[in-house]
């Protein structure tokens, strides 16, 4: 059985890495005053950073359409006999029921639907390993079997410069945003049950960034092999020294560098830096 890997633009997996593994990217919109985007096709992250500078108002996003799926499931039954279509948390976006939506309207197909309930370049580990998987001939059954076990493992956290996008977004109560502010708490936020929700609240960028550490740490200290990930929301050097400093410290963690792209980013902000990371073996 030959199996294509989907996924949608909110993994920010490099055009080179999607085209290296086969991996079919559907995009999702940002909206900047009256002209809508479809991310890492018609804006990049950079110039979107510096798009919202001269904005009046905060960029709106949206998920693909159905019959974007459909359109693309539809092609991809005349190579493949199954695809399976990898997205960011539903607890944030509609994208993944889209997907299953536009599968159960395609024939011809086998359509599997995957739920991350997460996003960015964590959401992108599960898009490599099962396209690596699918090339190498693997069942859906096994491939999906793999990244459910992958889950387990899968840990994220991120810090952000300013709530007010993430309290105006939705993404965030009112409440939680306005402590925020007014104590200047950079507070540590994680996915749980699919939301983003706080972890822990700390005081200052320096500390909140050494926490992420030792949270990664305290996962990775079993001595197995772990992929990890540093995710920038325009801050690229200070995620390079930040590799440089934690790298040495964990051999047994082989690190990339990723970003917060156009859509997260409306809800983030600029200056936002996380890590996240799975057990490879």
């Amino acid at each position: 059985m030959k199996t294509a890997v989907v996924t949608d633009s909110t993994a920010y997996i490099p055009k080179d890495v999607r085209e290296k593994y086969h991996i079919h990217m559907i995009p999702l919109n940002v909206i900047i005053g009256q002209e809508a985007y479809r991310e890492e096709i018609d804006l990049s992250a950079d110039d979107f950073y510096e798009e919202i500078k001269k904005a009046d108002k905060l960029p709106t996003t949206s998920q693909p359409a159905i019959g974007q799926f459909v359109e693309l499931f539809e092609e991809l039954s005349k190579d493949y006999d199954a695809v399976i279509s990898i997205h960011l948390s539903s607890g944030i976006s509609g994208t993944y029921q889209g997907a299953v939506s536009a599968g159960e309207m395609v024939d011809g197909i086998e359509v599997h639907a995957y739920d991350t309930e997460i996003s960015c370049m964590v959401q992108g580990f599960y898009a490599i390993e099962a396209a690596q998987m699918a090339l190498d001939g693997n069942p859906p059954s096994e491939i999906l079997t793999r990244l459910d076990e992958m889950k387990k493992s899968v840990r994220a956290y991120f810090m952000v410069d300013d709530l007010t996008n993430l309290q105006r977004g939705g993404r965030l109560s009112s409440a939680q945003a306005l402590i925020g502010s007014i104590l200047q708490v950079k507070p540590l936020l994680h996915f749980e049950n699919k939301v983003i929700v706080p972890y822990e609240k700390i005081r200052t960028r320096k500390k909140a960034m050494k926490r992420i550490v030792e949270l990664l740490t305290e996962a990775t200290a079993d001595g197995s092999e772990y992929q990890a990930v540093i995710i920038h929301a325009k801050r690229e050097e200070e995620a390079r020294q930040w590799k440089a400093e934690i790298e040495p410290g964990l051999p047994n963690v082989k690190f990339d560098i990723g970003y917060f792209g156009p859509v997260i980013g409306t809800h983030l902000g600029e200056g936002g830096m996380g890590l996240g990371w799975y057990k490879v073996k």
